[in-house]
């Protein structure tokens, strides 16, 4: 073996260190995968889809009402969620009705009636949101887990990869 083959074999090998060392750093800051688990986002969401969601969404953008997020629960689970609440706002729910700081808003999934006083506030504080599940009369949520912090947030949702279609 010649030192050609050598300096060729250390090329090619650093070229794929690399492009590996490319993908880590998307896949632990930028991007990443997530299967659902649970029935509580359908008919959004169900069981076993695999979700694309961006980590680095938040750091450029503010969370906003609707969006479907991926959030920390108990240091071991992560939950899919849709963000309903937002700092600075008084919400409840009553007669299938979504109320923000009195004033009706539309809501496409069904809810039995919740109080933002149920969970011992009566606004949002700052960084922090109200998170249910689309599925509301299946889901382990802000009803009963309490507000979510911006902290606990891992990123957005983007779109479901699997299954096709």
């Amino acid at each position: 073996m010649d030192f050609r083959d050598i300096k060729e074999f250390i090329k090619d090998t650093f070229s794929y260190l690399i492009v590996i060392l490319i993908v880590i750093l998307i896949v632990v800051y930028v991007v990443t995968l997530q299967q659902v688990v649970g029935s509580s986002m359908n008919p959004t969401y169900n069981e076993s889809d695999i979700l694309v969601l961006s980590k680095i969404h938040y750091k450029l953008f503010e969370i906003n009402r609707n969006d479907v997020v991926s959030l920390k629960y108990d240091n071991s689970k992560y939950l899919i969620k849709r963000v309903i609440g937002l700092p600075g706002e008084h919400v409840y729910f009553k007669d299938n009705i979504l109320y923000i700081n009195n004033e009706p808003y539309e809501n496409n999934f069904e809810t039995a009636d919740f109080n933002l006083n149920e969970l011992g506030y009566d606004v949002i504080p700052d960084n922090m949101y109200l998170v249910l599940g689309d599925n509301r009369y299946d889901s382990l949520d802000s009803r009963e887990i309490g507000l979510i912090s911006k902290e606990d947030i891992i990123g957005k949702v983007l779109f479901r990869i699997w299954p096709l279609g």
